[in-house]
């Protein structure tokens, strides 16, 4: 079997898969990407099927090297990758062979990088899936980060061509769509008020569970207190401190905070790739039209992974995207 050697890890390395579902009810949320689209494209680039396994780093992605030929593709954003110091490019395919050593360093404009390689990175399933979840301590290898040293199980190189992205992915711009709720009413009309006009700037305080937001003081008159209940990937609490907090692939399962809106799922991704310090602003959009974006987006993204292009085995690398 084909292995992958960690030589350098990159800040929050793990594996992720599409991430599990249905154990909810056990207090395990779904884990996966925090940045979908970018690792459905960094399979399909090396030929993979869309729930296979890659690796996700944050900011910087580390060196590895390979027992066997593979191909490989990173996502996310731009960033400096050599192969044994040669260059090479995101978003398209490259072979990596034996004793040669892939340096994946620092995303610009990003924070989410997905590095794919042909068949798939084949540790263990736990929960039906692959995906680390690192406060659950499950999934991936052994459930954490990964290091220097280690050693990841390869799935089977099938025969195929190199492939690129010629045109950048498309992604949302403006502010960020949200959906009002579920606890609309413990906030006033002055609170929704400073909440829309904002800006919020994205702060340090933020990984794979949630990242919090400064900015206007949110205030709940029916208090900062509930019941606990069930939250969802974009979910955003207003803690008593009035700084939102946005939950993502690792949030909790139920949360004591109240909840003033829930993130669009066709923004997700790109609030979750705003670099920190990054001003952002919300929009409030209608469930109904939540869901007629995302749509839209995601037939897009189908058109965009049809079109990609097969790259000349003797063609220059081709341009950064």
């Amino acid at each position: 079997m084909n292995t992958l050697e960690v030589l350098q890890a990159g800040p929050m390395l793990t594996v992720q898969d599409l991430g599990r579902a249905g154990f909810l009810h056990l207090g395990v949320s779904g884990a996966g990407p925090m940045d979908r689209p970018s690792m459905l494209f960094a399979n399909r680039l090396v030929g993979n099927e869309d729930g296979d396994a890659t690796l996700e780093f944050a900011h910087v992605g580390g060196s590895f090297t390979v027992e066997q030929p593979v191909r490989f593709a990173v996502t996310g954003g731009a960033v400096e990758i050599t192969i044994d110091g040669e260059r090479r490019h995101s978003w398209e395919s490259h072979h990596l062979r034996p004793g040669q050593v892939l340096k994946i360093g620092a995303l610009r404009q990003a924070v989410w990088g997905y590095l794919a390689l042909s068949g798939g990175i084949r540790t263990p399933p736990v929960l039906n899936a692959r995906s680390t979840h690192v406060r659950s301590g499950i999934g991936g290898l052994d459930g954490r980060r990964l290091a220097a040293g280690d050693r990841l199980p390869l799935g089977v190189t099938e025969a195929g061509a190199l492939l690129a992205l010629r045109r950048p992915l498309s992604r949302p711009t403006g502010p960020v769509r949200v959906v009002p709720g579920p606890q609309t009413d413990h906030f006033g009309d002055q609170a929704w008020k400073a909440f829309l006009d904002g800006p919020f700037r994205v702060t340090a305080s933020r990984d794979r569970m949630a990242q919090v937001l400064d900015g206007p003081q949110i205030l709940a008159f029916a208090g900062h207190d509930i019941v606990s209940d069930g939250t969802v990937a974009g979910s955003i609490q207003i803690p008593s401190s009035g700084r939102p907090i946005v939950l993502m692939a690792e949030r909790q399962t139920t949360g004591g905070y109240p909840k003033i809106a829930t993130v669009a799922s066709v923004d997700l991704p790109r609030l979750a790739q705003c670099p920190t310090a990054s001003l952002v602003r919300f929009h409030s959009v209608s469930q109904d039209e939540a869901e007629d974006l995302l749509i839209a987006q995601s037939q897009q993204w189908a058109e965009a992974l049809a079109s990609l292009e097969v790259k000349p085995e003797n063609s220059p690398s081709g341009s950064s995207i």
